[in-house]
C-alpha cells in the first residue's frame, strides 16, 4: 500500500512539472514573437520614412537636396536592416539611395545582399525580377565590358520572372549588341516591343538592327 502512494505521489509530482513546463514554454515563445513584431515594426517604420526621403529625393529641385535626402534615407534603410537584416527590402532601399547619390559600387553590394540568402526569400517573383534588373544595370553603370556577361544573366532571369519587364528587355538587347549578338538582341528587341508597342526605343534598335 505504501508503495502505491509512493507511486501517486511521484505521478503527481511528475504531473504538476508538466503543467508548469506546458505553461512557461508558451509564454517563452509568446514573449518573443511579441519582441520580434515590435522590431518588424519598428524596421518598417524606418523603412518607410527611408523611401518617403528617397521619393522626396528623385523629385528634388537641385543636386544638393538630392544628395542630402538620398543621404537621409540611406540612414533610414540602415536603422531598419540593423533591426531585420533578413528583410530585403531594405537593403534595395539603401541600394537606390546610394545609387542615386552615384555610389554604385555600393549600391551593387547592397542589391547582392538582398538577392542572396536569407534576404532573397523575403521577395516576391515580381520583386525578384526587377531587383535582378537594376543589379544589371549597375553592372553595367559600373564596369560595361567585364560585367556584360553577369547582367545578362541577371535579365535572362528577371525577364524570367516578370515577362512584361520592358527596361528589361531593352537592357538585353543593349547588352547582345555589345556582345555582337545581333540575332539575340534582335530577339530582345522584339520581346520588347510586344511589351510596349509605342515605344520608339525597341523600334529605333530594330531599325539599327536592320542596317
Amino acid at each position: 500500500m505504501s508503495t502505491d502512494l509512493l507511486i501517486q505521489f511521484v505521478l503527481l509530482i511528475l504531473g504538476i512539472g508538466m503543467v508548469f513546463a506546458m505553461h512557461s514554454i508558451p509564454k517563452q515563445l509568446l514573449t518573443k514573437i511579441r519582441f520580434r513584431g515590435r522590431a518588424n515594426a519598428q524596421a518598417k517604420r524606418h523603412f518607410v520614412q527611408g523611401a518617403q526621403f528617397l521619393a522626396r529625393a528623385r523629385s528634388a529641385s537641385n543636386r544638393n537636396s538630392t544628395i542630402n535626402l538620398a543621404k537621409d534615407a540611406t540612414n533610414e534603410a540602415d536603422k531598419a536592416i540593423l533591426i531585420d537584416p533578413k528583410d530585403a527590402a531594405a537593403h534595395i532601399l539603401k541600394a537606390l539611395a546610394l545609387d542615386l547619390q552615384g555610389h554604385q559600387t555600393s549600391a551593387l553590394k547592397s542589391l547582392d545582399i538582398a538577392l542572396s540568402p536569407p534576404a532573397v526569400k523575403s521577395l516576391s517573383d515580381r520583386e525578384r525580377g526587377d531587383s535582378l534588373f537594376k543589379r544589371a544595370e549597375l553592372q553595367i553603370a559600373v564596369n560595361r565590358k567585364r560585367r556584360v556577361d553577369s547582367a545578362i544573366d541577371d535579365l535572362l532571369e528577371a525577364v524570367k520572372l516578370n515577362s512584361e519587364n520592358f527596361k528589361a528587355f531593352c537592357l538585353l538587347g543593349q547588352c547582345y549588341e555589345q556582345k555582337g549578338m545581333k540575332i539575340e538582341a534582335k530577339q530582345a528587341y522584339l520581346e520588347a516591343n510586344k511589351v510596349e508597342p509605342s515605344s520608339t526605343v525597341a523600334h529605333e534598335a530594330l531599325d539599327r538592327l536592320a542596317l
